[in-house]
């Protein structure tokens, strides 16, 4: 069966849905974003949707800033690796196509961006930082 690309909300929805089931059965991920998240997954699914869905779709229903929550986890490059891993492979199960290949474009960006951020905050501790 060929696959297609991401095109529609229920698209996003099948893909952040399926990618955060994975991320909840990974043993090193899983813990970090139960500890975070707790019992707020509906709220938390709902802004991915809203954020993938105005990053790929066009439609622009997310209103928000994705780093500051963030900013106070431990984690370091073995996590954004994982975290990558999960969302290329999910991308790969479920999308072929254009917006497929951007996702995984995004998702890079975002997560180097992340990294270099909390590296500086990490090693900045005394400085006030707006991000």
């Amino acid at each position: 069966m060929e696959k297609k690309d991401i095109t529609t909300l229920e698209d996003v929805k099948l893909l952040v849905d399926t990618f955060y089931g994975n991320i909840r059965r990974d043993d090193m991920l899983g813990i970090i974003f139960d500890q975070n998240i707790q019992d707020k997954w509906p709220e938390h699914l709902a802004k991915m949707y809203a954020f993938w869905q105005t990053l790929l779709l066009n439609e622009y229903t997310y209103d928000g800033r994705p780093f500051p929550p963030h900013a106070h986890l431990p984690i370091g490059k073995q996590h954004f690796d994982q975290w990558l891993l999960l969302f290329n492979s999910t991308v790969d199960e479920l999308f072929s196509g254009e917006k497929a290949d951007e996702a995984k474009w995004r998702a890079q960006k975002m997560a180097v961006m992340f990294q270099s951020k909390l590296d500086y905050i990490q090693k900045n501790p005394d400085k006030s930082i707006i991000f």
